[in-house]
């Protein structure tokens, strides 16, 4: 299975796929597309109008690594299900974060 990240030199860039208008919001498992690359697929209860949707994917990202808020930003994906989400922090702690999350 691969891997839902990129190691930057200032964090990593984490891919996920996100459903809005969920019953909760969670971060849930690893999935592998066909061609290959992986991402995060996670869920929020907000709708995906006026940006709210990805400004809870951020705050769930950031409190289930236990980053600051200020710390995950979208920056790919802002209207699509995949997304790009720039993590800033000490890389290969984030990485083990994510793995953690992901099993």
């Amino acid at each position: 299975m691969g891997t839902p990240f990129r190691s930057r030199d200032d964090g990593i860039d984490l891919f996920v796929r996100l459903t809005p208008k969920a019953a909760l919001d969670r971060i849930e498992d690893v999935e592998t597309m066909a061609d290959g690359r992986s991402h995060l697929k996670a869920r929020v209860r907000a709708v995906p109008e006026n940006g709210a949707a990805n400004l809870a994917l951020e705050r769930l990202v950031a409190k289930a690594l236990g980053v600051p808020a200020s710390a995950v930003s979208v920056i790919a994906g802002g209207t699509a299900r995949l997304k790009t989400l720039r993590v800033a922090g000490e890389p290969t702690a984030l990485a083990k974060a994510v793995e953690a999350l992901s099993k």
